[in-house]
């Protein structure tokens, strides 16, 4: 099974302009992105899916692949379907843009899940205290005995009604992978009404009843969305160099 990273590139962002053209250590983020991805070895192609000039020529710069978005998208996951005219692979992973210290481990955990047959979708998760899970930027997901997403939500699930004991949540990270058909299927459906309360693309899923396999993680992305984050990602470089 031939499996390709895409990596979603918008240039605009709101908490920080062009985020993914800052420097991040002599490079780029979305380039550090792009090293990251290939440099874990779990990937026969990384392509970045981007509508601007600039990220395409920093990706070329590298001697990378890029496909140009000729549409607008709302989301990550439409953004790369359309790159699928060009890019030929069977399984497809999601790789945030602005995560540029990706885990070899925690994606090959993910790509191995799709060696039981029935799994068409996984996406990744660690464990988060009580606390932690109270912020609504923190998207959270619940499991059946199986492992699969029964729902994800921006509020604490489970609901430590009785306060009995002492519980952990799971914390969704952002990366998915799909079976090609699937990421067809599903970029072409409309939204539900779930995905369109909690403003989570993944309900548009669950809504219809697919199941999504839910890999365990201990690996902490540090996400780029605000001044602060880019320089705990330059501290985090120069303490690994």
């Amino acid at each position: 099974m031939k499996t390709a990273a895409l990596i979603p590139a918008r240039y605009a962002s709101t908490r920080l302009p062009a985020k993914l053209i800052q420097d991040l250590g002599g490079i780029s983020v979305i380039q550090r992105t792009y090293v990251s991805s290939v440099a874990t070895g779990v990937f026969d192609e990384v392509w970045v899916v981007t509508d601007h000039k600039e990220i395409e020529r920093q990706i070329l710069d590298l001697g990378g692949n890029v496909f140009m978005s000729k549409k607008t998208h709302q989301s990550g996951s439409d953004r790369i379907a359309e790159a699928l005219e060009t890019v030929d692979a069977d399984l497809i992973v999601n790789v945030q843009g602005d995560e540029p210290f990706q885990d070899p481990k925690s994606l090959k955990d993910l790509v191995s899940a799709f060696e039981r047959p029935k799994v068409k979708m996984a996406s990744l998760m660690c464990k988060i205290s009580e606390d932690e899970a109270y912020n609504p930027n923190t998207v959270k997901v619940v499991l059946d005995e199986k492992k699969n997403a029964i729902y994800f939500s921006r509020s604490p699930i489970p609901f430590n009604r009785e306060r009995t004991e002492d519980i952990f949540y799971w914390k969704h990270v952002g990366v998915y992978a799909y079976i090609r058909e699937l990421l067809l299927d599903f970029t072409s459906w409309p939204k539900g009404r779930l995905e369109q309360i909690e403003m989570l693309e993944q309900l548009r899923l669950i809504e219809r009843g697919i199941k999504i396999k839910m890999v365990e993680t201990e690996h902490q992305a540090i996400a780029i969305d605000t001044k602060e984050d880019l320089e705990r990602a330059r501290n985090f470089l120069k303490s690994i160099l």
